[in-house]
């Protein structure tokens, strides 16, 4: 598969597929994340309140945007931290704080789609992110 570019690329593929077919999409777009080295895997990259381990680390390139590695020990929850990672990544902090990242992924019902459990750290994964993008909004 090639991956999406733009979580308005995803909505249109995910709006054609069944339940299995949804699934698979967010496995396969979790595969397409960027590896997150495993030293950054630490208990300060942690997401909390996550079913699964999610960690999620911020880069800060020439150029002032904002780059996301991330990753998850669980397969469904990685693809959900990519889906995320579309609506914010390599944005200024400016921009991703006035991202309504829930809006972008509103469309995609994934609490009506998947159980609570691997729902229930979207929340977290993005107050992380908003939180990291709010702070360095105010940086040069």
């Amino acid at each position: 598969m090639a991956a999406p570019t733009t979580i308005d690329d995803v909505r249109e593929e995910y709006e054609f597929l069944d339940a299995d077919d949804r699934y698979r999409l967010l496995i396969d777009l979790g595969r397409e994340l960027e590896a997150m080295p495993d030293a950054l895997k630490t208990d300060a990259t942690l997401v909390r309140g996550c079913s699964a381990s999610v960690w999620v680390y911020p880069t800060r390139p020439e150029g002032g945007h904002l780059h996301f590695l991330a990753d998850s020990n669980a397969a469904i929850t990685k693809g959900i931290i990519a889906l995320v990672l579309l609506t914010v990544q390599d944005k200024s902090p400016r921009d991703i704080v006035a991202t309504d990242i829930e809006g972008a992924l509103a469309p995609f019902d994934l609490t009506r789609q998947l159980s609570s459990n691997r729902t229930q750290g979207i929340p977290n994964m993005i107050a992380l992110i908003r939180e990291t993008a709010t702070r360095l909004a105010t940086q040069p």
